[in-house]
């Protein structure tokens, strides 16, 4: 698996700088103000970085962005990059400026001088969420980065406050690895391996096979696997990390390693995404992930739904209708509608099971929500406002766009079928809302709950601030925010 970029932190050593090669990154406040290294560099380059940083192109940059000095006279470096970033920088400027370093790493070491500055260990943050790259399936030699050094006032400091951020780093790696991987590679049985493999750090994993999901009379979950080979799992991890004994937080994944749509088969144009269809299980793992890499004073257990939807001879059809572990029955219309089936009969054993103090569920559910909110913000559905307004405040400080969508009566009244106690969907307006309303029939009454369409969020087609194009493993720091400010001892 990918693994975060390591940075060591060390001291300002002014006379290393002239020999330092590959490159040198240097952090400037907003008023080009050098400290001591960068006088340094100064003199080294005869006045050349004092020139920029009094220049127009330097005030044109914003906080988080840099410029680079290629080839520096009086240097062994091949490049200085001047990295903006106020005095004053808020979190997101900070990741920012660390994500303009991690974009341009090379084989080369990278030296980045943060003298000072309150937000160093954001910065290194950045800079390896940045960093990423996901070269596994490429034959030729993967270009891996060169050792990253920081150079900051207080290195045991903040070595001290970047380590949980490592762990967060972490978690999102394992997700992006997971939502990017294809699905002849990450089947369910691999998929369910790996997360087994999290034993290691701590975590309690258990694998349900088809056999005991059946005993439990799972059969919207199973009857969205039967046409494939890849047999249906549910993988429960728990992470013990609070008071023995409490109840814990619940996250719930939607975890299709592939959605052809079924027997309701999708168009052919742009069906390999589908390899992404497992993002919400994604984003449970690698929440488990660092929460346990960073001893996480709380009691959490991640459980995801592991399906393949195929179209073959024994495959679900339109018009079927299954039962449900609840004992609702479901008219399946349409067999693309299926991740709400897997999640229905995750998120009531977990309620039955574990009686948690509140649960979130993650899919990439539905196209509906891409119509609504593109690809800026996820879809955020909840019977409790409290806790809603919990994860929103989460999101925000983590920069990861969420946006609260609405519920009521009306869309649950479309979900009425003729034949069983409700239909899979209803209709094409207000789709992720209905898709939504399906799901809070599996919610008890007394538990607050929180639905996350991630259909837009999870994949990006372009790069965004912190993450190459591909998979984002948006989520991870929300719920990891949240955890920490609501739920650690």
């Amino acid at each position: 698996m990918s693994h975060p970029v390591p940075i060591q932190f060390q001291p300002v050593d002014l006379e290393a700088l002239a020999t330092a090669t590959g490159r040198i990154a240097l952090l400037v406040d907003e008023g080009g103000k050098l400290g001591a290294a960068g006088r340094r560099l100064d003199r080294l380059m005869k006045g050349a970085l004092a020139r920029f940083v009094g220049s127009d192109a330097f005030s044109a940059l914003k906080s988080g962005e840099a410029a680079d000095l290629a080839w520096p006279a009086g240097l062994a470096a091949e490049a200085v990059q001047v990295v903006k970033l106020e005095r004053k920088a808020d979190v997101a400027a900070a990741r920012k400026a660390g994500a303009a370093v991690g974009r341009g790493l090379s084989k080369l070491a990278t030296l980045v001088i943060c003298e000072g500055h309150s937000r160093a260990a954001e910065v290194s943050f950045g800079l390896a969420m940045r960093a990423y790259d996901f070269t596994v399936h490429k034959t030729a030699e993967a270009k891996l980065p060169g050792p990253v050094t920081m150079m900051v006032a207080a290195p045991e400091a903040v070595a001290a406050e970047a380590a949980p951020l490592a762990a967060l780093a972490e978690g999102v790696f394992f997700t992006r690895d997971l939502v990017n991987e294809p699905a002849n590679i990450l089947t369910t049985y691999d998929f369910a391996a790996r997360l087994a493999a999290m034993q290691e750090l701590g975590l309690e994993v258990e694998i349900l096979e088809e056999e005991e999901l059946t005993k439990l009379g799972m059969g919207a979950l199973l009857g969205v696997g039967q046409g494939s080979e890849s047999p249906s799992k549910v993988v429960v991890m728990q992470w013990k990390g609070g008071v023995e004994g409490e109840a814990p937080l619940a996250l719930i994944g939607k975890g299709v390693v592939f959605d052809t749509g079924g027997i309701s088969i999708k168009p052919a144009g742009g069906m390999e995404e589908m390899t992404m269809d497992m993002g919400g299980a994604g984003v449970v793992s690698g929440v488990m992930r660092t929460l346990a890499m960073r001893k996480a004073k709380a009691n959490v257990v991640g459980l995801v739904g592991l399906v393949e939807n195929m179209p073959d001879g024994r495959a679900q059809r339109p018009g079927d209708v299954v039962k449900s572990m609840k004992g609702d029955t479901i008219e399946v219309i349409n067999t693309d509608a299926e991740g709400r089936l897997v999640l229905a009969d995750v998120m009531w054993y977990a309620q039955e099971r574990f009686n948690p103090v509140g649960m979130i569920d993650l899919a990439t559910l539905t196209g509906a929500i891409i119509v609504a909110l593109g690809h800026e913000n996820t879809g955020v559905f909840s019977n409790n406002d409290t806790f809603c307004d919990g994860f929103l405040k989460a999101a925000k400080a983590e920069g990861e766009g969420a946006w609260r969508m609405p519920m009521g009566e009306a869309y649950d009244a479309k979900l009425k079928s003729r034949i069983a106690d409700m239909m899979n969907i209803g209709g094409r307006d207000g789709g992720a809302i209905t898709a939504a309303q399906f799901l809070q029939r599996f919610v008890k009454p007394e538990t607050p709950w929180i639905h996350l369409d991630i259909a837009g969020t999870a994949l990006l087609k372009s790069d965004s601030a912190l993450a190459p194009k591909g998979a984002t493993g948006w989520g991870v720091m929300a719920l990891n925010r949240l955890i920490k400010d609501r739920y650690e001892r």
